[in-house]
């Protein structure tokens, strides 16, 4: 009887789930069809042109996530964000079987290949800590989406991937040391919070020549707490890196040159790294480097996801557009 009556409760919850608009339920203690996320990732039909929505319930789930370019249109949403938590423990020193570093790339705690992906009310972490590169989400995806996300960890948390890969990230929580978001892709960041640990630089952008955007922070706040020391806004991973900060707000500890050239003079005849109408003490200020660029209002105004993203309209943006600029 206790065992029947287990079956029916699970039962209910699957069916009341898959009636809000979810395919595939994913839950620790059994309640949904499978126990990890790999499980209902790995059970979406290949080449899928719908979208298949995967729920997840609160815990903690302790798994390197592979979601490869086949497995397209895949939307998983967590149930707290502060308590639906994917994490892994990798980092970039760490030795494989055949005694070789697993790298940067090797580290991360979830692959995201598959265009068309979005992610809500979910935690992305790496809890290696502070040893290195540690990534928490690899994304090569094109037309990725994370909505009230958090990304977690210390140097190289998020990485943009993909180098004709358009992504948007809508009220994330990113937070890391050095280069924490860094990559080739084409990446619009609207009223996400930047935490900075320690002191480092928040992007180290790799922008391919033709690519005519690299990272867009629009209205933004970037953090910090009393252990937290100087930071740069960005510098050039590769030559051609083009990042702007507009209409956000920078504290104290960025310092007043805002950017660095890693090192390298000739960077700065390539690099775009741009401010417009940001507030706070570490806005712009008279000591900004020389070859950073403030925008006119003329220039910011060709500024938009539609032209960044070159007419893609993002979930979270599309039905909303008075919201945005």
């Amino acid at each position: 009887m206790k065992i029947n009556l287990l079956i029916i409760v699970v039962l209910f919850f699957v069916q009341k789930a898959v009636a809000d608009g979810y395919d595939l339920v994913v839950a620790k203690d059994g309640s949904g069809q499978f126990g990890t996320v790999q499980q209902a990732v790995d059970a979406v039909p290949s080449f899928r042109k719908h979208v298949t929505t995967i729920f997840v319930k609160c815990g903690v789930y302790k798994e390197k996530i592979i979601i490869p370019e086949q497995k397209k249109n895949i939307r998983i949403v967590g149930e707290d964000k502060n308590h639906t938590i994917i994490t892994y423990d990798d980092y970039a020193q760490r030795k494989n079987r055949f005694n070789e570093e697993i790298g940067t790339s090797g580290s991360a705690s979830f692959y995201c290949s598959g265009e068309g992906f979005i992610a809500e009310n979910i935690t992305f972490e790496n809890s290696a800590g502070p040893v290195g590169q540690a990534v928490a989400m690899w994304v090569s995806a094109d037309k990725a989406t994370f909505i009230n996300c958090r990304f977690l960890g210390f140097q190289d948390t998020l990485y943009t991937y993909g180098k004709e890969a358009r992504q948007f990230y809508l009220n994330c929580y990113i937070e890391g040391t050095v280069d924490y978001i860094f990559g080739s892709s084409t990446a619009w960041f609207e009223r996400c919070q930047l935490h900075c640990k320690r002191s480092g630089y928040i992007t180290a952008a790799s922008t391919p020549e033709a690519s005519a955007f690299g990272y867009v922070f629009n209205n933004c706040t970037v953090t910090g707490d009393d252990s937290t020391g100087p930071f740069y806004l960005g510098r050039p991973w590769r030559p051609f890196a083009k990042v702007l900060f507009m209409n956000s707000e920078l504290p104290a500890f960025i310092v007043a040159e805002g950017w660095h050239n890693w090192g390298k003079e000739e960077n700065e005849h390539t690099a775009l790294f741009a401010e417009y109408n940001n507030t706070g003490p570490g806005a712009l200020s008279q000591n900004r480097v020389k070859w950073s660029k403030k925008l006119s209002d003329e220039e910011a105004k060709s500024v938009s996801i539609s032209a960044v993203f070159g007419g893609w309209e993002p979930a979270g943006y599309k039905d909303r557009k008075a919201d945005f600029r």
